[in-house]
């Protein structure tokens, strides 16, 4: 059986004279109106391929918002395609830097309403992901801010370390996870990073730090050895993170995770459940995106998305 081609792409929206409308493009080769998106690359992860299509496709800059569904189709070829959606604001800024001119693939980007948009997509399936993305509209959560709870790399062994175990390094599989992690947390395009103080996170969240010029605020309060001494403060570190509504990455400890996923749970009056715990299950260096509405965070846990590491 020939292997599945995968892709990846988003509904993007913004706000015009009161109305949401969504961006829908022309394209040249097949004469369609479709939803921007394209494969895969080599050595990409799905997340950072939607940021760059749209980039290539339409000129826009975007962080990516909630997950939206996944579309299969056959190809002429024979092989499926599949094909993951987020939604993505698209901000005034980048409309005013936008880089788009029609081209061999492009023909025309044109912005439209919801309602427009359903008779004028020329697939089903865009169709499909397009009611998706309504729901939000008619829910009142399109906007919105994640939590990305991120597990430290890899770090040596505690019976192999002399030192404390805050400053356990990372092994060289952790330096690659963190190094790989970066780019694709990158695609919802992180406000601040917050870590425990222990070398091993410090050293994880150090390539996402280098490549947003973020300075990473270090927080005892969210380390292995507060969280163990009974002296964490998670619940106050996460509460300022859902107050300020900005993208933000927390990078600590498996034992600590849970808790941390819990608490992002009852800041924001989200019925607690299993897939807390699954969302928590991290192996070193995978993190979960925790979806939450910017316009009001009460109204609980929009999405999660958990991702393995990918070294």
């Amino acid at each position: 059986m020939n292997s599945a081609i995968y892709a990846a792409g988003a509904v993007c929206w913004r706000v015009v004279d009161e109305k949401i409308v969504i961006l829908v493009v022309h394209r040249a080769k097949y004469g369609d109106v479709t939803i921007p998106k394209g494969k895969v690359d080599p050595g990409e992860t799905l997340p950072q391929t939607a940021v760059r299509e749209i980039q290539e496709e339409t000129g826009l800059s975007v962080a990516l918002g909630v997950p939206l569904g996944v579309s299969t189709y056959p190809l002429a070829s024979g092989r499926d395609k599949i094909v993951h959606y987020w939604s993505a604001e698209v901000s005034d800024r980048a409309i005013a830097q936008s880089t788009f001119v029609p081209n061999g693939e492009i023909a025309a980007i044109e912005w439209v309403t919801v309602k427009k948009a359903r008779g004028y997509l020329t697939y089903e399936r865009d169709v499909e992901i397009l009611e998706t993305f309504a729901k939000l509209v008619d829910e009142g959560v399109t906007s919105t801010f994640a939590l990305i709870a991120l597990r430290h790399g890899k770090a040596a062994p505690r019976g192999d370390w002399n030192g404390n175990d805050a400053s356990r390094p990372l092994t060289d599989r952790g330096v690659r996870q963190a190094t790989t992690d970066a780019p694709t947390i990158e695609a919802w395009s992180p406000r601040r990073i917050v870590t425990s103080d222990a070398v091993r996170c410090v050293a994880t969240v150090a390539p996402l730090a280098a490549a947003t010029g973020i300075k990473p605020k270090r927080e005892p309060g969210i380390s292995q050895d507060a969280y163990e001494e009974g002296r964490a403060l998670v619940r106050d570190i996460v509460g300022k993170r859902v107050r300020s509504r900005k993208t933000a990455v927390l990078c600590s400890h498996g034992p600590v995770l849970p808790e941390i996923l819990r608490e992002i749970a009852l800041a924001t009056g989200t019925m607690p459940g299993a897939y807390l715990s699954d969302a928590a299950d991290l192996d070193t260096g995978g993190f979960s995106v925790v979806h939450l509405s910017t316009s009001n965070p009460s109204s609980g846990i929009i999405a999660i998305e958990t991702y393995e590491p990918v070294a």
